[in-house]
């Protein structure tokens, strides 16, 4: 900031404020000077340009303008002054009232004579017989005008009443020829029709017409004709003749329109113009008869002004000059007051206000000193400040991002922090969650465990707690292995409780899964080659005794060798295909198409159950169709199986997305007999199966594929009866 901003003088009696008010005083003179010589003007050519007239009044109004917001400002500045409480603006106050009010009685006399004399002068000057004969002219063109229209509007009924007397449609033939015999014999120059669909029908129109009816045809209103009116017309100038066009629609519906002009004769439009115009220049030299007032009025009220202004002038100079130092003071503790600690004034005297001046600036100075020290101790607290809050955004990526599930717990035991992971293990809302009771959402089954870890911890701050938990959500049990540590605070109080669980549930069952394929491989290596020779023994000898042995038993053990033989076949390449689960290959595509195929080929081999596929349009899926089609098809022979002997067994597929969440979901449901609360959690184990032929392979599977999609499956209750799997995947990322 520099010195001149810094610095408020005291006293105003700088060379540069002294040139400026010599200006200022040299321009008023000029203002006055000019206002008097362009009144002048504006009487001497009253009556010989309208316009000039109206231009010099609006400049002398202007100027009257400028010089009432010359002296309103310092009024109204001083007015707020005052209702500030601003010191000295009462002294001013009474110093400019006394000035005003000796000038104001023997202006305001000569103001009321004036304006009485110009009334009484500027009402003589017009009359009204002028205005009266220029109205009458002006009324014969537009009847003229009226004739012109209303005698075409009488033509254009005669050529339809003479089509409908002769029965011709416009797209008729003849219709045309009798068109223009009509047109000749009225002597028009253009007629035709034209359609909704503005296309020309029986058209014949001279060659001035080429140029002028398109720009007619757009200003024609054939939406209301027909509706609102049945005709309309216009007239429209040319340089040869003045043209006149009509327009009627030929039925109430307005399916088309009859089109008719004739020329009025040249130079009509024009005379009729320059009488329009002539009528409308005299009744605006007339309309500035109260402007002609208002102006002399101004002028009048320009003078008042100007004696308004000198005495306020020289009341607002003396009181200025008393209240300098005031509102000096005044205007220092304002910017003070605004956060500009550097001002200073600048007062040479040696009196008590030069004391006071002094013990300012030294306040001023101090301010300023304590602001510097308080702006570099926020500095350092902003710099702290971005550095917190950069970590608690690292710490919050973090959250977000970790495969472990994370829930912070106040002192009360309500949940105050849950990331993203542990949104999807526990299947709830974390917005939802916040601010409510552990104890809620854990459960009857595990609240007494709740109170137990947090009475541990608080008991012991610093230590950990760790157990496996089997916790229901999302309609399946999960396993979860719980970490918990106790919180404190600075000073090593209690602050809560941070619990950290992964879902285990996955892991063990894969452990498993890898355990059975291998049981799976090794029988299967095992009992593979021995099942070969058994058959071909028993098929040996039943071809070699068969027809020597007479006991049926012996055909009979036979057979069953050969039968038991080929089961355990089938079930050995059960096992080798659940042992060696071929690598999925996931690309982009619809799993629409998969569903239709699999369920149309169970609509055909299983025609006496119900099949039903609901779908919506869900985004596209990372899947192997092979592998997918293969799980999809396991599920629905599962059901076909159970629905077998069911008179009205029904199927229903439905498959929609979850966009928010990324997700599809794939309902397979039937209406059998539903499965036991007990057998769901094993549904999806190697070798376990409700039916007695099965293998128990089929939804080990499954879920196999399933999981090789990144996605889950789950078994839940049909309502009212059956058995529903829900298969959930994720959306491919380029639709998410």
């Amino acid at each position: 900031m520099d010195k001149s901003s810094r610095h408020i003088p005291v006293q105003e009696r700088t060379a540069h404020e002294r040139r400026k008010r010599q200006r200022e005083i040299t321009l008023a003179f000029v203002g006055i000077f000019l206002i008097v010589i362009l009144t002048w003007i504006e009487l001497r050519l009253l009556g010989l340009n309208s316009y000039l007239f109206f231009a010099l009044f609006n400049v002398n109004l202007i100027l009257l303008i400028l010089v009432l917001f010359l002296v309103l400002r310092n009024v109204i500045k001083l007015i707020l002054d005052r209702r500030r409480r601003v010191l000295g603006s009462g002294l001013r106050s009474k110093l400019v009232l006394i000035f005003v009010t000796l000038s104001m009685v023997p202006t305001f006399i000569m103001f009321v004579l004036s304006t009485w004399f110009v009334q009484t002068s500027v009402d003589y000057w017009f009359q009204a017989q002028v205005e009266t004969s220029m109205d009458q002219a002006l009324s014969v063109g537009q009847d003229f005008y009226a004739a012109a229209e209303s005698g075409l509007e009488i033509k254009a009924l005669g050529i339809l009443a003479h089509l409908r007397e002769r029965k011709l449609d416009f797209n008729a033939k003849g219709a045309d020829a009798a068109l223009r015999q009509k047109s000749r014999e009225y002597r028009l120059n253009l007629s035709g029709v034209i359609t909704r669909a503005m296309q020309q029908k029986n058209w014949d129109a001279d060659p001035v017409w080429n140029d002028v009816w398109p720009r007619i045809r757009d200003e024609v209103p054939f939406a209301e004709l027909g509706k609102d009116f049945k005709y309309w017309a216009t007239l429209w100038p040319h340089p040869d003749s003045d043209l006149v066009v009509g327009v009627m629609s030929v039925d109430e519906a307005g399916s088309a329109f009859l089109v008719v002009g004739a020329e009025v004769g040249p130079g009509f439009l024009d005379r009729l113009e320059q009488i329009a115009q002539g009528v409308g220049e005299y009744k605006q030299l007339r309309s500035l008869k109260y402007p002609l007032k208002m102006t002399l009025y101004m002028v009048l009220g320009l003078m008042t002004m100007l004696i308004f202004l000198g005495a306020t002038w020289f009341g607002f100079r003396l009181a200025r000059e008393l209240s300098a130092p005031i509102q000096a003071l005044a205007a220092g503790t304002q910017r003070i007051a605004q956060g500009d600690l550097s001002v200073r004034l600048v007062d040479e005297s040696r009196d008590e206000l030069g004391l006071l001046v002094q013990s300012f600036n030294s306040m001023a100075e101090d301010l300023e000193q304590s602001r510097a020290h308080l702006t570099r101790a926020n500095l350092q607290l902003e710099e702290q400040y971005q550095t917190l809050i950069a970590k608690n955004h690292y710490v919050q990526a973090i959250l977000e991002n970790i495969t472990a599930g994370v829930v912070s717990l106040d002192r009360s035991g309500r949940i105050t922090t849950m990331n993203r992971a542990a949104e999807a293990i526990l299947g709830l809302e974390a917005g939802a969650l916040i601010g409510e009771s552990a104890l809620d959402l854990m459960g009857p089954a595990h609240r007494g465990l709740v109170q137990e870890v947090s009475q541990l911890l608080r008991s012991s701050p610093g230590s950990q707690w760790q157990r496996r938990l089997d916790l229901e959500a999302r309609g399946e049990t999960i396993k979860l292995l719980v970490n918990a540590v106790a919180l404190m605070d600075s000073e090593g109080g209690d602050s809560g409780i941070v619990a950290v669980f992964e879902n285990i549930s996955e892991l063990e069952k894969m452990q498993r899964l890898d355990a059975w394929k291998e049981v799976a491989r090794r029988i299967a290596h095992e009992i593979k080659n021995p099942l070969t020779p058994i058959k071909l023994s028993a098929e040996r000898l039943e071809r070699k005794f068969g027809p020597v042995v007479a006991d049926p038993v012996f055909t009979q053990c036979t057979g069953l060798i050969v039968k038991q033989v080929e089961h355990l076949q089938e079930m050995v390449r059960e096992f080798s295909s659940f042992a060696k689960l071929p690598e999925v290959m996931l690309t982009a595509g619809r799993i629409e198409p998969l569903l239709q195929e699999s369920i149309s080929v169970f609509s055909s081999s299983h025609a006496s159950i119900r099949w039903v596929l609901r779908t919506e349009e869900v985004p596209l899926v990372m899947l192997d169709r092979e592998a997918m089609g293969r799980a999809i098809y396991n599920i629905l022979l599962n059901a076909a199986e159970v629905l077998a002997d069911q008179e009205d067994g029904r199927v229903e597929t439905v498959l929609y997305a979850r966009k928010r969440k990324g997700r599809i979901y794939i309902e397979i449901s039937d209406n059998g007999p539903g499965i036991k609360p007990e057998e769901q959690s094993r549904m999806f184990e190697p070798y376990y199966s409700t039916k007695r032929s099965g293998t128990g392979l089929g939804l080990a599977i499954v879920k196999s594929i399933v999981s090789d999609h990144h996605g889950h499956i789950r078994v839940k209750p049909n309502e009212p009866a059956g058995t529903t799997f829900v298969i959930e995947l994720p959306a491919a990322r380029s639709e998410a």
